[in-house]
């Protein structure tokens, strides 16, 4: 007796006499296979509406490069700070360290993730959590409030004092050898815990692992300065020298902006997150006893309302986003019409921004910053984006977005608390609804594979 589920001789002539039975499907084949799905689906008119004239545009400097690495949330928070460098010291252009900061993310987090494995030592090995744990203990990733905890504990050296490496660069060897050794300490100290080992033994292995990774980050990175003199020579030719300077005073003394007057605002449509209240994740963190990561969700024309009132007083913003979607590394169009999928592949794609959040088919991938707005009647139509892909790709760097793709794929961005009306303000400061770990708004801190990854 045939199996009623399994695909049939009959149900395959069907479906070959359905696709040859329109002569539309062949042209399209013919083109797809040739050119690629994108290229055929490609809207020329999308390039068109997508022109980079802004009413609004913050001057800024040329865009960085994150290489090959997942360090996006790191460069878009620096790219911001590094302009307040520039302007108070008279440069055309200045960095700050990327990988200064990179070192210090991957101890605090090799802390965090050996903390959170003593805190679930009694949980099975293969439960949900503990897999989830053991599945990325050391990327690149980040959220905002991670990177202001660091910059908080550690402060910032230019780039010149703690320069780029081999591996901070292209980060996924030493990623798979850290993770390698996390997970090997992860079992060292459940086994310890199960033969009845205390907790002050523990938390001294916990040490001396913590030992070994330094080390090896010292390795792959360099060792971060204790001191340095910062020199530099401005737009004028003038020479100038700070000498003796740690990292918190330069932050201090050059940047001087209290990180903790921003705010997390996400748009998160789910059944699981009302707006008006606040959300975290758990296990979401890297710097132990630093600051909590932390959102607060609001509609869609609250969020872009508080984008337009931060980028009309110069200050641009950092956002999260997804994106992959609709669009085009090349050209730097972000666009819900760049590709007329539908046209071509003669079907639909209708998920909502909800229902692709709640099945995985969506979630923040990427930071950048918005440096820009056009406004059309009061409203914004697109947005100027800086990325840290480097000067190749858009725009000497920097991507266009329609609105509509901000309404789709936008979920997170950080403005300052004075754009918050009281009752918002309110609903952030409120105790926060706890998410699991594995929740998509903790997606950008804990990717497994990142698109800024692409050659």
């Amino acid at each position: 007796m045939p199996d009623q589920k399994a695909i049939s001789r009959d149900m395959l002539r069907e479906f070959s006499e359905d696709f040859t039975r329109h002569p539309q499907h062949r042209v399209a084949q013919n083109a797809i296979i040739k050119n690629g799905i994108r290229n055929t689906a490609m809207n020329y008119r999308s390039a068109v509406n997508m022109n980079y004239q802004f009413s609004i545009e913050i001057p800024t400097s040329k865009v960085t490069n994150q290489k090959q690495s997942g360090r996006c949330w790191m460069f878009a928070g620096l790219n911001i700070l590094r302009e307040i460098v520039a302007k108070k010291c008279n440069l055309d252009y200045f960095e700050i360290s990327q990988n200064y900061l990179m070192f210090w993310d991957k101890l605090e987090k090799a802390n965090y993730f050996l903390e959170s494995i003593l805190e679930t030592v009694e949980e099975e090995t293969d439960s949900r959590l503990v897999s989830w744990l053991l599945g990325s203990p050391v990327n690149d990733g980040g959220q905002w409030d991670m990177y202001v905890s660091l910059i908080e504990k550690y402060g910032v050296v230019p780039k010149e004092i703690m320069p780029e490496t081999f591996h901070s660069s292209q980060s996924a060897v030493m990623n798979s050898l850290l993770t390698l050794k996390l997970r090997e300490f992860a079992a060292e100290l459940r086994q310890r815990y199960r033969n009845g080992v205390s907790p002050a033994e523990l938390a001294s292995e916990k040490r001396r692992m913590l030992n070994e990774i330094y080390r090896m980050l010292c390795l792959f990175l360099g060792e971060p300065p204790e001191r340095f003199d910062f020199e530099y020579r401005d737009k004028n030719k003038n020479f100038f020298r700070d000498a003796g300077l740690t990292p918190k005073q330069f932050y201090d003394r050059y940047i001087g902006v209290d990180l903790s007057e921003y705010v997390s605002v996400i748009h998160a449509p789910t059944k699981d997150k009302p707006f008006g209240k606040s959300y975290t994740v758990q296990y979401l963190g890297n710097v132990h006893g630093g600051r909590q990561v932390k959102y607060l969700n609001v509609d869609m024309d609250v969020m872009k309302r508080l984008a337009v009132a931060q980028l009309q007083d110069g200050e641009p913003i950092w956002f999260g986003c997804d994106v992959g979607k609709m669009s085009d590394r090349d050209s730097g169009i972000l666009d819900t019409e760049l590709y007329h999928y539908e046209e071509v592949l003669n079907t639909t794609f209708r998920m909502t921004k909800e229902v692709r959040l709640d099945y995985r088919e969506s979630l923040l991938t990427h930071a950048m910053v918005f440096t820009g707005v056009n406004l059309a009647d009061g409203r914004p139509n697109r947005w100027k984006v800086q990325n840290s892909w480097g000067s190749d790709p858009g725009k000497e760097g920097y991507f266009v977005m329609s609105d509509a793709w901000f309404d789709e794929f936008v979920y997170q961005i950080v403005v300052h608390k004075k754009y918050l009306s009281p009752e918002l303000l309110r609903a952030y400061e409120q105790a926060p609804v706890v998410l699991p770990p594995w929740d998509p708004m903790g997606s950008l801190a804990v990717l497994r594979v990142d698109p800024s990854f692409q050659p």
